[in-house]
């Protein structure tokens, strides 16, 4: 099938009462993991990129060359596609530019009236591409690639001017955070997320931070128009332990040398499973 735009199938899921997971990617390993993940459970997904990250891939050109070599490659038939995550204006316009095939466009740490006059512009230039494009009102909090985020509640009306730019998805503050949830976080405000869905329509609501969020808040979430959950900590977390297992098992590493093959095998393999799980999760599964 090859990238596509998000806006169909963040519209789809929408409509039909499920989310799609944008997960994070890194490397080739991930990339891989999560393309299988989705083509053997049959669901759509959203491949994120954050600034950093295609910085470390080698660029944003790469990355796209990456993605569409393993998309023929692996032969994935269901809808992928490749969104930069929490985007300046300028890598915006550099991904609509290497090919992307999504954008957020994350003015939230600006003033309103700057966000939506960027928002705008970025619109213009996406969607002259046939580029869906993601906005955000209101902070999310944590920390995720170095940028630290305070958390702030999205104010209703603000995101309705926002959604009346025509943009494709929207992400809005609702007390989630980037990274690990602490022991005396105060869970989503669904009374705020009601109150954006109201003024917003039909319009897909993202939401951030998906990792480590209650099942059951996921699908009140769901019920309240969240069309497109992103998961990175917890990819993190599951690579990062089956990697430091195999070290510690010491397979292959005394008198055999080290294969960079087999020392991320455990990790990739449990990506592919963490992906099966968060797509079951958020109702997609056989919806490709």
């Amino acid at each position: 099938m090859g990238l596509v735009s998000a806006k169909e199938m963040l519209q789809t899921a929408r409509n039909k009462n499920y989310a799609v997971g944008a997960f994070n990617i890194n490397n080739l390993e991930w990339t891989k993991a999560i393309l299988l993940a989705a083509q053997e459970m049959k669901s759509p997904v959203m491949l994120g990129v954050s600034e950093g990250a295609g910085k470390y891939m080698g660029g944003y050109a790469t990355v796209v060359g990456m993605v569409k070599g393993l998309i023929s490659d692996l032969n994935i038939t269901v809808p992928v596609a490749l969104h930069l995550d929490h985007g300046s204006y300028e890598h915006a316009i550099k991904c609509i530019e290497a090919g992307f095939t999504s954008v957020m466009f994350d003015g939230s740490s600006a003033e309103f009236a700057e966000n939506l006059q960027l928002t705008k512009k970025v619109v213009e230039l996406a969607h002259a591409k046939g580029v869906s494009v993601e906005a955000e009102v209101g902070g999310i909090g944590g920390e995720e690639d170095g940028v630290i985020g305070t958390g702030e509640i999205a104010d209703p009306q603000e995101c309705k001017q926002i959604a009346d730019l025509g943009i494709d998805m929207l992400a809005a503050g609702i007390g989630n955070i980037h990274g690990k949830y602490p022991e005396n976080w105060q869970g989503l405000d669904f009374d705020v997320l009601k109150e954006i869905q109201d003024v917003t329509g039909n319009l897909p609501l993202v939401l951030h931070g998906g990792s480590g969020i209650p099942t059951a808040m996921i699908k009140k979430s769901i019920e309240l128009g969240v069309s497109k959950i992103n998961v990175n900590t917890e990819l993190q977390v599951v690579f990062t332990e089956a990697t430091r297992k195999y070290f510690e098992a010491g397979e292959d590493l005394v008198g055999k040398g080290f294969d960079p093959r087999k020392v991320l095998k455990p990790g990739f393999d449990a990506v592919i499973e963490a992906v099966k799980e968060k797509i079951i999760e958020f109702g997609s599964a056989n919806q490709a």
